[in-house]
């Protein structure tokens, strides 16, 4: 008796981890809450799309983003004195500041529908390439 009892318990020692270990892999594969248009989505570790809200951004990619939004939000102007204190505060950006001035330069001319208003807002960050930006954008 005492033996099988010694049997039974060495097989749920085993057994025992792994159902609960695939019960909760199982359990967490479906994500609905990934996409509102589908009911369910199978999500698996070794998916392409697992985690791209996860993935490492640069610094001067994150900086543009945000330079551009507040863009949007206020006027370039605005922008441009914060991409210089940026560079200024973190001058490892320095290097990406004139292709950070030339976007502004022409998401400025989308906004404003012209060439003429963007210019207006000119400021000699990263020297002239916000000018830079907003003469290419015009043609």
């Amino acid at each position: 008796m005492n033996t099988a009892a010694r049997r039974i318990g060495r097989t749920l020692a085993l057994v025992l981890p792994v159902v609960l270990v695939l019960s909760g892999t199982l359990a967490v594969t479906r994500v609905p809450w990934a996409s509102p248009a589908a009911e369910s989505q199978i999500l698996t570790a070794s998916s392409d799309k697992a985690s791209t809200r996860a993935a490492h951004r640069a610094p001067h990619e994150a900086l543009r983003d945000r330079l551009l939004a507040e863009l949007q939000e206020k006027d370039p102007g605005v922008a441009l004195t914060h991409l210089q204190v940026a560079t200024s505060e973190r001058p490892s950006l320095a290097r990406h500041c004139a292709s950070i001035a030339r976007a502004l330069g022409r998401a400025a001319v989308a906004k404003y529908g012209g060439a003429d208003r963007a210019q207006a807002y000119s400021r000699p960050v990263c020297d002239t390439s916000y000018a830079t930006g907003v003469t290419r954008a015009r043609r």
